[in-house]
């Protein structure tokens, strides 16, 4: 099941968030050679974990981590404004209504429908938030991936050629585009917002309008 959580309220979760920052390092150092940090305890963070986002996770039965994503809203500090700013023409992407998602991550154990799940949960958060888009990083090999699930993003710019490519995309939301993933990921859109609503217990504008 998906679950949305702040990176405060991790600690209710210890054996989720464990599982998920050591499967981060597996995927990002071990499995694809990234320049990333893992500490002693074989976990992977960076800057921007410390800066209270909200991840959606895909909790296993045995509640460990079987794939999640990092949101941030582009109105403070992002990773594509700090670091990939030139591959968007060096103009900052900064508005309430575009939000970053970064760090996508599948455990080896994940099930086929897991990398679907997580972008139905990007959905609920559009949705919820009153969010047009979504601004993200990615490499080559996430192409694919998008568009399986169905949701391919708009490329703003590139760098690197082959399996070296990175780029910044924009995913925008719309209701057709929510139904493909839901039937691609087998996940019914009842069940999908029921785990929203389960994990902010009212809607997400008024939960905004409280915590501002």
């Amino acid at each position: 099941m998906l679950r949305y959580i702040y990176a405060n309220d991790l600690q209710k979760f210890p054996k989720l968030a464990r599982t998920m920052f050591q499967d981060r390092a597996d995927q990002f150092k071990t499995r694809l050679g990234w320049d990333v940090s893992v500490d002693e305890n074989g976990e992977e963070r960076d800057q921007y974990d410390a800066l209270n986002p909200l991840y959606v996770i895909w909790e296993m039965p045995d509640g460990r981590h079987g794939g999640s994503m990092r949101f941030l809203p582009t109105t403070g500090r992002v990773m594509i404004n700090e670091i990939f700013g030139h591959l968007t023409g060096g103009s900052p992407i900064c508005s309430p209504l575009i939000w970053e998602c970064t760090r996508f991550c599948l455990s080896r154990d994940a099930g086929s429908n897991v990398a679907g799940a997580l972008m139905l949960g990007g959905g609920e958060i559009m949705r919820g938030f009153g969010i047009r888009h979504f601004a993200g990083v990615f490499d080559k090999r996430m192409v694919r991936i998008y568009r399986a699930i169905g949701s391919s993003p708009e490329v703003l710019g590139s760098e690197g050629e082959g399996r070296e490519q990175i780029s910044v995309g924009l995913w925008e939301f719309t209701p057709e585009s929510y139904e493909v993933v839901a039937k691609r990921c087998g996940i019914s859109p009842e069940l999908s917002q029921m785990w929203f609503d389960r994990d902010f217990g009212a809607p997400a504008t008024e939960e905004l309008a409280l915590t501002a």
